[in-house]
């Protein structure tokens, strides 16, 4: 999985520190974060780099034991940090280290949310175009047993949904009588893509897993252009079928109509992967283009439609 973003948990204001915890004495155990990101963007890809901006948020889990297992009684329980103007995360309420002593194991989740459970949290996908940086769930665990002088402590976000990109190419079907060639390719007008998927999902912190659960959905795609089409989803197996719709086409040159692609086999759906599909539509039929299926990592690379490379039209 792609790493794509890395934080420094940094534990400052210690003060009054007199001596360590088994000898009794007093100190200031108060936690602050500070983020080591660089520019302030909003989530989104600068080369392979990605990063926050100002008013993004996270919740951030802090415990002592095991570090498999989180218990009930947590040193920072779900606390909602914001990053500032001044590159510094702000916590909602103050968060302690439990002692000085004592192994500390750390989970971040960004967007910050509710967690109800730290390995099966009910989770739905919104695929809308306008909620894109919301439901691009990201998950940070940091397992290696830090102490409070142990900083920084570095947090490691990976993405928990998958991307699914939808790429179209056509037959010369919409062609003929259309200025001011017929040698060139002239495209159908896509009304609306959509995946047939799941999209409720049970979340495993710890490991960092995505469970797909409920029903198939008919689930809209973004739209890139006219022939680029994109989404989040729950990664996922089972997945076949992509549907898409035409819509104001010329009925005697080409015409309207509903294409369904149903893949013999499963289309991957990977956490931090983005898989595309290639397909090419036209004489009452939608067929695989050369290049097929590919999957690849969640970075961006130019000349391609892969990741957060867009600002997508609502459907």
């Amino acid at each position: 999985m792609k790493k794509v973003k890395l934080f420094t948990l940094a534990a400052l204001g210690l003060l009054a520190l007199a001596a360590c915890n088994k000898d009794g004495g007093s100190y200031d155990k108060t936690i602050r974060i500070e983020a080591g990101i660089g520019n302030l963007t909003k989530v989104a890809y600068d080369g392979t780099k990605a990063s926050f901006e100002a008013g993004d948020n996270l919740s951030l889990f802090a415990w002592t034991g095991s570090k498999t297992v989180i218990p009930q009684d947590l040193a920072v329980d779900n606390v909602d940090n914001i990053l500032g103007t001044d590159g510094k995360w702000a916590p909602a309420t103050q968060m302690k280290w439990a002692d000085m002593v004592n192994d500390h194991y750390f989970m971040a989740v960004s967007p910050a949310r509710k967690v109800q459970s730290f390995t099966a949290d009910e989770y739905v996908l919104d695929p809308a175009a306008d909620k894109y940086t919301q439901s691009d769930l990201l998950i940070a665990v940091n397992d290696k047993g830090l102490k409070a002088n142990d900083n920084p402590v570095e947090l490691v976000f990976d993405h928990a949904m998958a991307t699914l990109n939808v790429k179209l190419a056509f037959h010369n079907q919409w062609t003929e009588g259309n200025p001011p060639s017929q040698t060139v390719i002239t495209e159908a007008k896509i009304a609306s893509v959509t995946a047939t998927a799941k999209d409720h999902a049970a979340i495993d912190y710890i490991n960092k897993t995505v469970k797909a659960t409920g029903n198939a959905a008919q689930l809209a795609m973004s739209k890139v252009e006219n022939s680029q089409w994109t989404t989040l989803m729950v990664p996922q197996t089972g997945f076949r079928t992509i549907t898409i719709s035409l819509s104001g086409n010329d009925e005697w040159l080409g015409g309207n109509g509903t294409y369904v692609f149903a893949a013999p086999e499963d289309i991957k759906l990977e956490s931090g992967k983005v898989t595309t599909v290639s397909l090419i539509i036209g004489r009452d039929q939608i067929t695989l283009a050369e290049d097929g299926i590919s999957i690849s990592d969640w970075v961006f690379l130019s000349g391609t439609t892969l990741g957060e490379i867009f600002e997508p039209e609502q459907n």
